[in-house]
């Protein structure tokens, strides 16, 4: 590793990986190196689809505000890596989600407890194909069991929500075709995430409104390249600080899904059925476990522009840090309902824009009558209701200009 990067420190820790902050070695370029820990033929499924992902976008050219992928590193040994070389997928992995068993490999790991607030499972009878594109970037990484209309054999958000989950770690093992681990060398940013960022500064609408602006690019850019990403909270929004003010970058891709080419003309209109995502941002329909589309991603969206312009913050259970989230106080005890899972339960149910409460201090400007229909068009019970990705970007300036007059 030494060879190409220089590891530096622990930024960042999850269920199913690390994040370091590195150097290239002989640019001395800053770098966020991931390690995903090939532990299992499920954990693998998710590193694929990331990488699959990314690199979909990464040949589309990539967008400004989505995270860059630089390179990605195969480990087979305690120090011996190599590059996988474009349009490739490592296929010793590729067989051991094939087969469902890690090909021989220990069955001990260590477990290491950590904290989640993404609700990640993978069904065990999933597979995956590898396939080469040497035409374009637009590859799919398809399941063989998919049908056309559902992803049935993608992670599965379990029944209950417990915060906490379980990280499983390699215990390296000599061998020759051992995979240990898979290495994703990406763009660094050094302002954290969404949530840290803005929290940690006194609010600013033009801030928030670049922010905003900014998110409805990229996730325009995502569908457009049929990537649905079906996570999209603050915890999933890295930033990079420049003079300028700050560069948001989505990130975190494990849990999306590419369309399989064009359904009545339009990718996004592909139907997917697993649940999976994060209780505070998941959409009504994600909630009743009914097949959504791509329209689900809008709804997340709708949840943190709302969150970010009126810096709306809660806790989750059994956290202290404040998160960036809107959502539905139910009874006496305060107690907090996500707003999909409110709606899901009474799609007639009027949500009180702008909140006016339960706010953070020091409180921001709260959004004007434009922003506040659009706001309620993207937080629609009804999928459909809700603003497609490719008109967002223009509704919001649009919204915007209205409200500053």
């Amino acid at each position: 590793m030494e060879e190409l990067y220089t590891l530096e420190k622990e930024v960042g820790r999850g269920s199913y990986g690390v994040v370091f902050e590195g150097h290239m070695a002989k640019t001395g370029h800053r770098v966020a190196i991931k390690r995903l820990p090939c532990s299992n033929p499920e954990c693998i499924e998710l590193y694929l689809q990331e990488l699959w992902a990314m690199r979909t976008m990464g040949h589309a050219k990539n967008h400004l505000n989505v995270i860059a992928l630089h390179s990605c590193l195969l480990q087979t040994g305690q120090r011996s890596l190599k590059p996988l070389r474009p349009g490739k997928l490592p296929l010793r992995l590729v067989e051991s989600v094939l087969k469902g068993s890690m090909g021989g490999a220990p069955q001990s790991q260590e477990r290491n407890n950590v904290q989640s607030t993404t609700q990640r499972r993978t069904n065990p009878a999933s597979r995956l194909q590898d396939r080469t594109n040497t035409a374009q970037g637009g590859a799919k990484l398809p399941d063989t069991t998919k049908s056309s209309t559902s992803d049935s054999t993608t992670p599965q958000r379990p029944p209950n929500r417990a915060r906490k989950r379980s990280a499983q770690r390699e215990e390296e093992q000599p061998g020759p075709l051992r995979c240990l681990a898979l290495w994703l060398v990406m763009e660094y940013c050094d302002g954290g995430d969404l949530n840290q960022y803005l929290l940690s500064r006194p609010p600013d609408a033009q801030r928030n409104h670049s922010v905003v602006q900014q998110l409805c690019s990229a996730v325009a850019f995502l569908h457009s390249l049929g990537v649905i990403h079906r996570d999209l909270k603050p915890d999933n929004v890295l930033v990079c600080v420049t003079p300028k003010g700050p560069v948001v970058k989505v990130a975190d891709f494990g849990l999306s899904k590419m369309c399989e080419g064009v359904m009545d003309g339009d990718r996004t209109r592909q139907r997917f059925s697993s649940t999976c995502g994060s209780d505070f941002y998941m959409a009504p329909e994600v909630w009743g476990g009914l097949s959504y589309t791509a329209q689900a991603d809008i709804f997340s969206l709708g949840v943190m522009f709302w969150a970010v312009l009126e810096r709306i913050t809660f806790l989750e259970e059994g956290a202290t840090q404040e998160q960036l989230g809107a959502y539905v106080c139910k009874g006496r005890s305060g107690w907090l309902m996500p707003l999909g899972e409110a709606l899901w339960e009474n799609a007639d149910l009027q949500l009180c824009i702008p909140m006016k409460f339960k706010r953070a201090p020091p409180l921001p400007p709260p959004p004007g009558p434009a922003m506040c229909a659009l706001l309620l068009d993207m937080l629609a019970s009804n999928p459909d209701a809700r603003p497609p990705a490719d008109q967002l970007e223009a509704r919001v300036r649009s919204a915007l200009k209205v409200d500053s007059h």
